[in-house]
């Protein structure tokens, strides 16, 4: 079955040009000019695998929509790109903030975008896989990440997570033992570079250890310095 994407954009060439591009690659669309008709169509089963959200529409703030859609439990783990012609640092800040999955520029190259919708979608699991290629797999006392499928499982349980979290737990685990400052963080998972007062990495670090439930103390906050991860499992 293919991918759907919910394309929510106010331009109305801009919103062809996106919506026949991610056709011929073979996606599924829907389309939504307003941020009111973007949430009807985010809820309408089967749920999009991934939204692009313009964060200037006519009627509400794409930020508000984001923030509508990441509060709900249906549409929480739907990746959402962010797609606006504001790229000041601290909108993507914002954005990121929100619960947003990457964000562009405009103007922009449909390929380029096409390329990070894809890349999205195979970090969020939403991507087929060739079932012959045996998985990488990281195991780390009851915690077992598959860095192919992109799947997490604690104690066998699957911990479904966004490309977000998922990005930032694979880099927690590639520097076990090692301090890493909120702002290494920010600048190596997110791509950015900035010197605001966020709380981009914390709000994603407390989502992080709320999926992982029993294995969220594998993550260790240093006052005054950011996150660690442990460099072994608490003894059982």
């Amino acid at each position: 079955m293919n991918k759907t994407i919910l394309i929510v954009e106010d331009e109305p060439d801009l919103l062809a040009g996106l919506d026949y591009n991610l056709r011929e690659e073979g996606y599924e669309t829907r389309c939504a000019e307003l941020g009111e008709q973007a949430l009807k169509l985010a809820n309408e089963a089967p749920y999009p695998d991934l939204i692009l959200l313009d964060l200037m529409l006519p009627d509400m703030s794409g930020k508000e929509v984001c923030r509508i859609l990441k509060a709900s439990a249906a549409t929480a783990d739907i990746p959402i790109m962010m797609v606006t012609a504001r790229g000041e640092e601290l909108d993507r800040v914002i954005g990121f903030e929100l619960g947003a999955d990457d964000y562009v520029t405009k103007p922009f190259s449909i390929r380029e975008l096409v390329l990070r919708v894809q890349a999205i979608l195979r970090r969020s699991g939403a991507q087929n896989r060739d079932p012959s290629t045996p998985n990488k797999v990281v195991e780390f006392g009851i915690l077992r990440v598959d860095l192919d499928a992109y799947e997490v499982r604690v104690e066998e349980q699957l911990v479904p997570l966004t490309a977000l979290e998922f990005r930032l737990l694979v880099t927690f685990l590639e520097r076990k033992g090692r301090a890493q400052s909120r702002g290494t963080l920010l600048e190596d998972v997110w791509g950015v570079h900035s010197d605001s007062n966020t709380r981009t990495v914390d709000t994603h670090v407390k989502r992080l250890r709320q999926k992982l439930g029993e294995a969220a103390d594998y993550v260790e906050t240093l006052h005054g310095v950011g996150y660690r991860f442990r460099d072994r499992p608490p003894s059982v």
